[in-house]
């Protein structure tokens, strides 16, 4: 119960954050140095999840040096999603049985109707946060559980969470030498780029999974949404991901910008990553939708 009544705050605090945001800066609440610090805890943070919660610890992508994991662990228990650990088994349960019975957050859980899947939208997007049933952590992680590293930060999230939330805090204050500075960056690096990155990826749960094109086969309804494609960091090129889930990138075609995937191939050539495993042209065209004179 405690849990669950910490995850509401920490989702309805950035909420608000959101919906204030754009009458503060209307106000002139809003300067360069809160622009900059929000835009580096958002990138920082949001590719932690995706570059390590995701790609790396949940689908094994690549795989990185010591220093190079802690640092992806932390900065994703840092976007304030969960704790490591919790957040990879309760992907793998989705991955398991996607839009089916057991997914933790399909938007079809209700059936199929307008109403059904407006209910199960909202489900899909932040509602499943709060059931009391738990994804087993010892079904779906156990190579996590055994890293010592991972259960280290897993166990530390809470004061990871406090760290992300005061960084912008002191950096801006240090940055602006003011209080003003300090309360402004907190609103626009901490509570607005939270509420934001929350939602953009609880969009990948909600929105890629109801809508979108599907040039790939997979067994479920997983979609690609393309003006979500540079907010997600590459994430909503869904379709693809489902069709082959540990490929290190999800935007395989023409025109498609994948952040994520280029910081690990950046990654890759710094040799901080190895075994990168990139799209292979066979795999993809065996996975292709093939459409009338095709």
């Amino acid at each position: 119960m405690t849990e669950r009544v910490i995850l509401g705050v920490f989702i309805a605090l950035p909420f608000v954050a959101l919906v204030a945001a754009v009458p503060i800066a209307w106000g002139g609440w809003l300067g360069w140095s809160d622009v900059i610090i929000a835009f580096v805890m958002y990138a920082i943070t949001g590719h932690g999840i995706t570059v390590g919660f995701h790609r790396y610890f949940t689908h094994k992508a690549f795989k990185p040096n010591r220093a190079l994991k802690i640092v992806l662990a932390v900065a994703g228990s840092m976007a304030i999603q969960g704790p490591v650990v919790r957040w990879v088994a309760d992907h793998r349960k989705h991955h398991k049985f996607s839009d089916r019975e057991g997914d933790p957050h399909s938007p079809w859980r209700y059936g199929e109707t307008v109403p059904a899947l407006v209910k199960g939208l909202f489900y899909a997007h932040m509602g499943w946060l709060f059931d009391v049933e738990q994804t087993s952590q010892r079904q779906y992680a156990p190579d996590l559980l055994k890293d010592r590293d991972l259960v280290f930060i897993s166990r530390i999230f809470p004061g990871l969470v406090g760290v992300s939330m005061a960084l912008p805090l002191v950096v801006g204050g240090l940055w602006t030498m003011s209080w003003q500075g300090a309360l402004t960056a907190f609103f626009w690096g901490s509570l607005v780029r939270v509420g934001l990155l929350h939602h953009v990826t609880w969009s990948i749960n909600s929105i890629c999974h109801a809508v979108g094109e599907q040039p790939f086969k997979s067994r479920d309804r997983s979609g690609n949404v393309w003006w979500l494609a540079i907010p997600s960091m590459g994430e909503s090129w869904h379709n693809l991901h489902h069709a082959d889930p540990t490929c290190a990138r999800h935007g395989v075609m023409r025109g498609q910008l994948d952040t994520s995937a280029r910081i690990i191939w950046a990654l890759e050539k710094l040799g901080w990553v190895t075994a990168v495993r990139w799209p292979v042209k066979e795999r993809l065209q065996a996975k292709r939708v093939q459409t009338s004179g095709v």
